[in-house]
C-alpha cells in the first residue's frame, strides 16, 4: 500500500551523483577489477606486494598508480580523472578482499565464524613530477594532483561525520544520510517519506534533526602546505593551499616537514556568515597519500642513479678533492680562502650523535664573519643559500625572535591557536643564514641560543606548550661597533656581541678591507674581468651545472657518510686543546683581562666537527689526524686569531712611548672634572697645542676607556669623565 503516494524515495546519491560514471555495471566491474588486482598484483620479485600488505597491515595499504597502470590502464585513468567516486570502491573492494584472506576465528560459542574487519584505507603514491602551486586551476577540479611543499601549520584534530543519523520531529522515523568526504557536509532531505495514517498530522517541511551520539565518525585534521622556497618566483609571496588529511594520516606531520602530497582538489563553502557570490568556494586538496622528503632515515642514498655514485666516489678519491670543492664555494669572489674552506665545511657538517642517556650533540657547524664593508660577507651568504640543500636567508634587521623561531596565531574561521615555524624550523637539516647580525635586536638575538646549541626551540604561549626541531647551521655576517674593523681597539670593542652567543660560533673570521698595493691591484683586475666576461658568460650553463653538482654532492656525502673520530686524532686534539687553553690563560694573564672570544669546550666539539666534515668531504669514514690538523690550521687562522687581534697596543710599547702616554693621562684628568664633558676634538686640539702627539693623547683615551675612567656619549663626540 501506499506506493503510488509520490513521495521521495531515497536513494544513494549523494556519494554516487548520477550512478558513476556510466551507469551501475561500470561499477560493477571496477570493484571486480580491483579486487583482482590486490589479490593477484604479482610485484617485479613474483611476490604478492599488496595481498601481503593487507594481512600485515589490516587498516591501510598503499598502492602505486605506477602500479595500477601496468595491471589496467583504464582503471587507473579513472582514479585519476574521477578519483571520489572511484576512491570509495577501491576501499570497499580492499575490505572484502581482506576478509576472504583472514581465516576463520572461533567464536564465543566454540563455533568458527568471519572475523570482522573494519574499513581500510587506501594511500595513492605516484612517481609523477610535482605540480607548481600556481598552475593547480579549474582545469583540475576533482582530478588527482601531486604537490610538493612545506606545512607551515596543522590543526588540532577533529571528528567528522561519515554517516549522519537522523531522526524526524514529527514521527519518529529514523534515516541515516552519507556525508561527503573531505571538508563537505551532508545532504539532507527536505520532506519526511512516512505516510499518515488518516487522522494523524502529516509531517512538515524540515523535519528532520540530526542525532550526533548515532553517526559514525573518522578523524580529520586540516595543513597549512606553503610552497618551498626555492619554487618561489622573485618578488612574490609564497602561495599557500590547504589540505584536509583523515584516518591514519592524521598526527602524522608536524610543521616544518617537506612533503609530497597526492589529493584530490576539490572545494568547500569557506563558512555560512561569508559576504558575496554564492558559487564562490575556496579551494582545497582532500589528501590521499603523502611522503615526507628528506627525512633522516629515507635520504639514503636511495634517489642518486649508479653513475652519479660512482661519479661521486671517484672525485672523492682524487688527491686534490679538498681544494676542487673549495674553489667551488663563491668562484666569482676573489681570495678570501680559508672563508670559503670554512664555508665547505658548514655545507657538508659533522656527524650527530645520541648518547646512550638520551643527550644529542650537534654536527652542524655555526659560522660568523665579521668584518668590514665590501668584503663580499652577503655574497658568501647569498651563495650559500643557492648551494644549500636547504637553507633560508634573512636580514639581521627584518627578522624578529617570534619570525625566527615561531609564532602562534589564530585561525581565523575556527578560532583556535596553533603554531607556524618560522626561519629556524622551516630550514630544519640546512643552513639559516642571517645577515646583519649585529643590527638586530638583542633580545631577538637570544631566540638563536638555545636552536644553535641544543637544536630546538622551545615555546610557551597562548597555552601551547611544545619544543620543535630546528638542527640548523648557522651562518652569520656582521660589522663591527664603528661599521669598520678599528686595530687600534681590542676585539673586545669592536665586537659588540656577547660572549654567550660567540662561543655558539665554531669558527669566527674577522675579514678585513687591507690597503696594500698589489692586492688592490689584483682584486681590482679580477672584478673587472667578472664584470667584463659576465655578459658573455650568461649564456653558459657550466655555472649553474657546477652548482647543481656541488648540491647533489653535498647531499650524497650528508646521507651517505657519517664519520667517527680516530684513536691518533682524538689523542692529537686532546694535546692542542690544552695548549691552546694554556696560552689564552698566559694571554690573560699577561694583559690583565680576559679574551673577547672565550676559548672553551665548545671550541673543542667545534674543531672535532670540523674534523669530521673534512672526513665527510672525501667520503672517508674515519677522521685522521691530517683531518684534525687542516681543522686546527682553520681555528686557529678563524677564532684564535679573533681572540688575539688588536690587543697588542699596549703590550709592545717601549718605556717611552709608555711614559708619554701616562703624561697624556694625567693630563686629562687635570683637564676634566669629575662629570664633566668636553667634545673630543676640543681636548685633542687643546692638548696637542701643549706638545702632545695626537695619535699619543688617542691611545691615552682608548686606554681610560678600557678603564672605565672615560665614556663616549653622542656617537664618540663628547668624552665623560666617570668617578
Amino acid at each position: 500500500m501506499g506506493w503510488d503516494e509520490g513521495a521521495v524515495f531515497y536513494s544513494d546519491q549523494a556519494q554516487f551523483p548520477r550512478g558513476g560514471p556510466g551507469g551501475d555495471p561500470t561499477r560493477h566491474s571496477a570493484l571486480r577489477k580491483f579486487k583482482e588486482f590486490l589479490r593477484g598484483f604479482t610485484g617485479p620479485t613474483g611476490d604478492f606486494p599488496y595481498r601481503e600488505s593487507l594481512v600485515h597491515n589490516r587498516d591501510h595499504v598503499t598502492v602505486a598508480i605506477e602500479d595500477l597502470d601496468a595491471f589496467d590502464a583504464e582503471l587507473s585513468d579513472r582514479i585519476r580523472k574521477s578519483p571520489a567516486d572511484y576512491l570509495p570502491l577501491f576501499e570497499t573492494a580492499a575490505a572484502e578482499v581482506l576478509a576472504s584472506l583472514r581465516s576463520k576465528v572461533a567464536g564465543e560459542t566454540g563455533e568458527m565464524e568471519e572475523p570482522v574487519t573494519g574499513d581500510v584505507q587506501i594511500f595513492l603514491s605516484s612517481k609523477e613530477n610535482c605540480l607548481s602551486m600556481r598552475s593547480v586551476g579549474a582545469d583540475y577540479m576533482s582530478k588527482l594532483v601531486k604537490i610538493a611543499g612545506i606545512t607551515i601549520a596543522a590543526s588540532r584534530v577533529k571528528a567528522k561525520a561519515t554517516h549522519v543519523t537522523l531522526i524526524c520531529k514529527n514521527c519518529r522515523s529514523v534515516r541515516t544520510v552519507p556525508c561527503r568526504p573531505g571538508l563537505g557536509g551532508a545532504i539532507v532531505p527536505r520532506s519526511c517519506d512516512h505516510v499518515p495514517q488518516p487522522g494523524e498530522e502529516p509531517c512538515p517541511l524540515d523535519p528532520w534533526i540530526a542525532v550526533p551520539d548515532k553517526s559514525k565518525y573518522v578523524d580529520l585534521q586540516t595543513l597549512k602546505l606553503q610552497e618551498n622556497p626555492e619554487d618561489v618566483p622573485t618578488g612574490e609571496l609564497p602561495r599557500n593551499v590547504l589540505l584536509s588529511v583523515d584516518r591514519h594520516l592524521v598526527q602524522t606531520i608536524v610543521p616544518g616537514t617537506r612533503l609530497t602530497v597526492v589529493g584530490i582538489y576539490s572545494v568547500y563553502q569557506a563558512s555560512a556568515t561569508q559576504k558575496g557570490a554564492v558559487g564562490v568556494k575556496q579551494p582545497y586538496i582532500r589528501v590521499v597519500g603523502l611522503e615526507q622528503s628528506r627525512d633522516n632515515n629515507s635520504n639514503g642514498p636511495s634517489n642518486f642513479t649508479l653513475d652519479e655514485e660512482m661519479e661521486f666516489k671517484e672525485f672523492a678519491q682524487r688527491p686534490d678533492a679538498y681544494a676542487k670543492l673549495c674553489s667551488m664555494i663563491g668562484p666569482s669572489i676573489y681570495g678570501h680562502s680559508d672563508v670559503k674552506k670554512a664555508i665547505a665545511c658548514l655545507l657538508f657538517g659533522g656527524s650527530k650523535k645520541r648518547l646512550p642517556d638520551g643527550v644529542r650533540l650537534r654536527g652542524d657547524i655555526h659560522v660568523l664573519l665579521l668584518g668590514d664593508p665590501s668584503t663580499a660577507k652577503s655574497q658568501f651568504l647569498k651563495f650559500v643559500e643557492k648551494t644549500a640543500p636547504i637553507a633560508v636567508y634573512t636580514s639581521g634587521k627584518g627578522s624578529s625572535a617570534a619570525g625566527l623561531t615561531a609564532s602562534v596565531t589564530r585561525d581565523g574561521s575556527s578560532r583556535e591557536f596553533y603554531l607556524e615555524g618560522g626561519a629556524m624550523v622551516l630550514a630544519d637539516g640546512g643552513v639559516v643564514c642571517i645577515d646583519e647580525f649585529d643590527k638586530m635586536r638583542p633580545e631577538d638575538r637570544v631566540a638563536i641560543h638555545e636552536a644553535m646549541e641544543q637544536q630546538t626551540i622551545s615555546i610557551a604561549k597562548a597555552g601551547i606548550t611544545t619544543v620543535l626541531n630546528s638542527r640548523t647551521s648557522v651562518l652569520a655576517a656582521a660589522n663591527p661597533i664603528a661599521g669598520r674593523y678599528d686595530d687600534l681597539k681590542t676585539a673586545q670593542d669592536n665586537i659588540d656581541l656577547q660572549t654567550t652567543i660567540l662561543s655558539r660560533f665554531d669558527l669566527i673570521f674577522i675579514v678585513k678591507d687591507i690597503r696594500m698595493y698589489d692586492q688592490d691591484k689584483r682584486i681590482a683586475s679580477h672584478i673587472i674581468k667578472v664584470h667584463a666576461s659576465a655578459a658573455a658568460s650568461s649564456t653558459g650553463t657550466e655555472a649553474s651545472d657546477g652548482e647543481n653538482w656541488l648540491k647533489r654532492y653535498i647531499e650524497y656525502c650528508r646521507a651517505t657518510c657519517r664519520p667517527r673520530l680516530s684513536e691518533k686524532a682524538a689523542e692529537m686534539l686532546q694535546n692542542k686543546y690544552i695548549e691552546i687553553r694554556q696560552k689564552m690563560r698566559q694571554q690573560a694573564h699577561e694583559t690583565g683581562r680576559a679574551a673577547a672570544i672565550p676559548i672553551t669546550v665548545r671550541q673543542l666539539e667545534a674543531i672535532i666537527r670540523l674534523s669530521e666534515s673534512l672526513a665527510k668531504m672525501r667520503l672517508t669514514s674515519v677522521a685522521t689526524p691530517e683531518h684534525v690538523e687542516e681543522a686546527f690550521r682553520l681555528f686557529n687562522v678563524s677564532t684564535v686569531d679573533a681572540a688575539r687581534s688588536g690587543i697588542n697596543e699596549h703590550l709592545n710599547l717601549s718605556p717611552e712611548i709608555a711614559n708619554e702616554i701616562k703624561q697624556a693621562e694625567a693630563q686629562i684628568k687635570r683637564r676634566m672634572g669629575i662629570g664633566s664633558h668636553i667634545s673630543e676634538r676640543r681636548l685633542i686640539d687643546e692638548l696637542n697645542r701643549m706638545g702632545m702627539n695626537e695619535s699619543i693623547v688617542r691611545r691615552a683615551l682608548l686606554i681610560m676607556h678600557q678603564r672605565d675612567e672615560v665614556e663616549y656619549k653622542r656617537e664618540r663626540h663628547v668624552i665623560v669623565r666617570k668617578a
